[in-house]
């Protein structure tokens, strides 16, 4: 009898609950990126961010967008992966427009500093998409550029997607691709640390918040029975956490030499 009458309380807290875990799956991926968007734009510098973050989560994301169409998974994260192309995008936006303002800023000073009037101020060479450059490639002057590269590479694997839905490993193998592309995010700073034979200039912090998302998410997906591809690089994906805070404790502890560098942590990673 006491048990029916705590039903009504039971039953909406284990919904509410339900909700909050949803939320966190959506939205919580792109809130690191909030404040790096905001400092961008506060100090008109993106030189700490790495843009080929913003490519590697785009990728990730849009096969897993495709991935969906092939094996429905939990819809909070269907709608994560839409939230996050879009902030990749808006990302990708605010850095183009001031790294090509920056570049025409110094040409400026550099002309003015020769104190010639024969020189005239030149506009830094315009890099574009359909140059076909691999030596320029993600480093075009117009953000247009890389919503066209965007809209390809969705078009193409898109229609190959089309072509090969009733193929169960072509499916699988997208799926896996597409988490196994996110789920290596974290691997650049980890070779880097190990390079610079240090952890400095890398946030502390930060690197718990990762450790503490993809803790979550991998949570979120064994009970959620969400495909086995998001599991298997979600545990992947705290390894890697791990193996970096391992590397500050042995740096820290075991100093191997004075970093020469400072590196950008959210540059290289996404919860």
């Amino acid at each position: 009898m006491e048990a029916d009458g705590l039903e009504w309380l039971v039953v909406p807290m284990h919904q509410l609950v339900s909700w909050g875990a949803a939320g966190a799956m959506v939205f919580g991926g792109v809130v690191p990126y909030i404040p790096q968007y905001r400092d961008i734009k506060r100090t008109q510098n993106a030189e700490g961010f790495s843009t080929y973050v913003c490519l590697v989560l785009l990728v990730a994301n849009i096969l897993r967008i495709l991935f969906w169409f092939g094996r429905h998974f939990e819809s909070p994260l269907l709608w994560q992966s839409i939230i996050m192309i879009i902030t990749m995008l808006l990302m990708l936006k605010l850095c183009t427009e001031i790294r090509v303002s920056n570049e025409l800023n110094i040409k400026r000073r550099s002309f003015s500093a020769a104190d010639s009037k024969d020189e005239e101020i030149k506009a830094p060479p315009k890099r574009s998409y359909l140059d076909f450059d691999l030596n320029y490639f993600w480093h075009w002057s117009k953000f247009t550029d890389y919503v066209q590269c965007v809209l390809t590479f969705t078009g193409v694997t898109g229609y190959i997607t089309y072509l090969s839905l009733d193929s169960l490993l072509f499916v699988e193998t997208l799926g896996f691709l597409a988490v196994f592309t996110e789920a290596m995010l974290g691997v650049p700073q980890l070779y880097r640390n190990y390079q610079n034979r240090s952890t400095d200039g890398m946030s502390v912090k930060m690197v718990l918040m990762w450790t503490s998302g993809d803790t979550f998410k991998t949570v979120y997906f064994i009970l959620n029975q969400a495909p086995f591809q998001f599991s298997i690089c979600g545990l992947l994906q705290v390894f890697v956490d791990m193996a970096i805070l391992l590397q500050v404790y042995f740096y820290s502890y075991y100093p191997q030499k004075p970093a020469s560098h400072t590196t950008h942590p959210a540059s290289t990673k996404a919860l």
